[in-house]
């Protein structure tokens, strides 16, 4: 079983964002809008990044690129830790197509070969890790490119701010475990909710949720105030004999989150208690935007973690999904792996 393996991972996150601060220069020029083009533990940096960036960014995780895409002119950048995911080549290969130069972050791969052939602007981050373990490679040097482009003020700084945070929550004898054990054994036994409040807590939701999936092994879904509570809300009361003992939420709190959202948490959770389990919470830490998302993005790892140990699964591998990539491969590629299929 790989736990110590995936520990180590999870430990590291500090140390990626810390990486970020020396990257060498990139040219890009200012830009009015981004699409970032993503899926999984790549795509993920692109949800943060929307909620950090000054500029509007759109994250599209699919094949192609969304119709407005053509006329916008945005600036696209594909994100694959691989480099071969196969949804974003499809994404940059559309890019191309339509007269855009695509920005890259990746970790090799056919994404790696295309920017270098095509002279993409591009960020090669570390390789060797599960996608979903390399987030501070992955944002950092995402929030990289942005910042070249003029589409965030977050820099060095709050990247080592945040590194700090991530480590006093994740490393050896951190805050973050005690939490982490605690919420785990709350969870173990029950699907998982987790409710962020919008902001900078909607994109850590979906992280949690997705780091469940895949290092626990474990059903999972998220929800975000106030949206919830237009409908999720009255869904309990149906199946309250079985959602009292088979779920649990966790709440993501931020200190900056508007009074409504903390209120609503308030009522919900009141009005909810007798029909579904409320776990617990957790609450941002730090002043930046990222600080206060790094911190709340550390526990979820540390839960996720803490599930798979509780239930004897091996956090690393993820079998269903290679096996999915198999089944896809048999078929034949959709795409020109190694040459732009508008240029072969």
């Amino acid at each position: 079983m790989s736990y110590q393996q995936m520990k180590a991972m999870i430990a590291s996150f500090g140390e990626q964002l810390r990486w970020a601060t020396d990257l060498e220069p990139v040219a890009l020029n200012r830009a009015s809008q981004i699409l970032v083009a993503g899926m999984g533990g790549s795509g993920i940096s692109g949800d943060f990044a929307a909620a950090l960036a000054d500029t509007p960014v759109f994250v599209n995780k699919s094949y192609g690129l969304p119709a407005w895409v053509k006329g916008a002119g945005p600036l696209v950048v594909a994100m694959s830790y691989s480099g071969n995911t196969e949804e974003t080549l499809s994404a940059a290969e559309t890019a191309a197509a339509q007269g855009l130069t695509p920005a890259v972050v990746t970790g090799g791969g056919t994404l790696a070969a295309w920017a270098a052939e095509y002279g993409w602007p591009a960020v090669t981050v570390p390789g060797g890790l599960q996608p979903r373990a390399a987030l501070g490679y992955l944002l950092g040097g995402l929030l990289h490119l942005l910042n070249a482009a003029g589409a965030t003020s977050v820099g060095r700084r709050d990247l080592l701010a945040a590194a700090d945070i991530a480590d006093s929550i994740t490393g050896e004898g951190g805050s973050g475990w005690t939490l982490a054990a605690d919420l785990a054994q709350g969870l173990e036994g029950r699907i998982v909710a987790v409710y962020g409040g919008g902001g900078i807590t909607s994109p850590v939701a979906q992280r949690w949720k997705t780091q469940i999936n895949e290092n626990a092994k474990w059903p999972a879904w998220y929800s975000v105030l106030p949206e919830l509570d237009h409908n999720e809300i009255v869904s309990w009361t149906s199946l309250a004999s079985l959602t009292r003992d088979r779920v649990g939420i966790v709440s993501l709190r931020d200190r900056a989150e508007p009074p409504g959202v903390t209120a609503r948490f308030r009522y919900t959770s009141e009005i909810t208690g007798r029909d579904v389990a409320w776990v617990g919470e957790v609450w941002s830490q730090g002043d930046s935007a990222l600080e206060r998302m790094v911190s709340l993005a550390s526990m979820g790892d540390l839960v996720s973690l803490e599930l798979a140990r509780l239930l004897g699964v091996d956090p690393v591998p993820v079998d269903a999904i290679e096996n999915l990539k198999r089944k896809l491969m048999e078929e034949g590629a959709p795409l020109a792996h190694g040459k732009l299929a508008h240029e072969s």
